[in-house]
């Protein structure tokens, strides 16, 4: 996931808005209690989603994958007056770990958790969405966009995670990785849909930004 020298990461994290007192907290915690800490957004990503969503000024925001809830509260930051944010995860025993952060946040009451499958989940959502985070499952990736398309606000931004996936998107596909096969497809996808105009960052691990038409 390091694509540039790790001295020049923290430079960009430390000329980078602070982290804020209570995602260090979580960030701390889940490096601490939860497998694969390295899923968590971090500081400086997690600084470009606040920072997105607050030039947005989204009103209903839906993340597809909630880990512990780190880039939720990110992605909350930039939230409209009385928003709300949605965020879907298969993971049962993470629930108890996000509400806690979630209701130690200034948007306890606009935070709705959703358990289980998202696929089935989404076409439930009786709203239209202005911002989604993508950071889920990636076999699902060009289903969940499929999905949330037209439950999609004109002119609203789609942010899909990991869509470099450590560089394995310029390799060899190996015969028992089911993952990076959909992400090329993914991106591929992003940058021919007519229904999208896209953009791919490279930071952390890939982060494309999808603008609806």
């Amino acid at each position: 996931m390091h694509f540039i020298s790790e001295d020049l990461e923290d430079y960009v994290a430390n000329h980078s808005q602070a982290e804020p007192e209570l995602l260090a907290k979580l960030n701390k915690e889940t490096y601490q209690k939860i497998m694969q800490p390295r899923m968590l957004s971090g500081h400086f990503q997690g600084r470009v989603l606040s920072m997105l969503s607050k030039i947005i000024r989204p009103k209903h925001i839906l993340e597809i994958g909630t880990y512990t809830g780190y880039a939720a509260l990110c992605l909350a930051e930039g939230m409209a007056e009385n928003g709300t944010l949605d965020t879907i995860d298969i993971e049962e025993e993470l629930v108890d770990f996000q509400r806690k952060y979630f209701d130690a946040s200034p948007w306890k009451d606009q935070i709705f958790q959703h358990l289980g499958d998202a696929v089935t989940i989404i076409p439930t959502l009786n709203k239209k969405f202005d911002l989604v985070f993508i950071d889920a499952d990636k076999e699902n990736y060009v289903n969940y966009f499929h999905l949330i398309v037209p439950m999609m606000n004109k002119g609203g931004i789609i942010l899909s995670d990991n869509v470099l996936w450590s560089g394995k998107v310029l390799e060899e596909v190996k015969p028992n990785d089911k993952s990076t096969p959909v992400l090329l497809e993914y991106n591929q996808l992003l940058n021919t849909d007519p229904r999208v105009e896209t953009v791919l960052l490279p930071i952390r691990d890939g982060l494309t930004v999808s603008r609806v038409l």
